[in-house]
């Protein structure tokens, strides 16, 4: 098994009214149920938005330490979601499966070497 990173982006803005938020959290919940019914739960979380964030770079020796996020746009990164899957193939489905669920963009990305159960 590999693992694989599944990110929601997210657009920069005002989130929706609660209603929709309790929509998509319920669905949320199904999703992650299903990942741990199938043994392929790892982790999933939300994240604050990019104005909490805090960047830290190397800079002659030192640390830059900055606040506001890496870089400006229009998604940021949402939350992620930590999955074991066979493949690749196996990894969009559950992709598939969290864009359903909170209507969002996901990427899917596998861990480099080195990251395989």
């Amino acid at each position: 098994m590999k693992y694989y990173l599944l990110s929601v982006m997210q657009p920069v803005g005002d989130p929706p009214p609660p209603e929709v938020l309790a929509e998509i959290g319920k669905n949320l919940d199904v999703f992650h149920q299903e990942l741990r019914e199938a043994g392929a739960w790892v982790f999933a979380g939300g994240l604050h938005g990019p104005e909490s964030s805090t960047v830290l770079r190397p800079r002659d020796g030192d640390v830059l330490v900055t606040d506001g996020p890496y870089a400006e746009g229009k998604e940021m990164l949402g939350g992620i979601c930590l999955v074991k899957a066979p493949d690749l193939d196996a990894a969009l489905e559950w992709g598939r499966k969290a864009a359903l669920a909170t209507t969002l963009p996901i990427e899917v990305r596998p861990f480099m070497h080195g990251a395989e159960a």
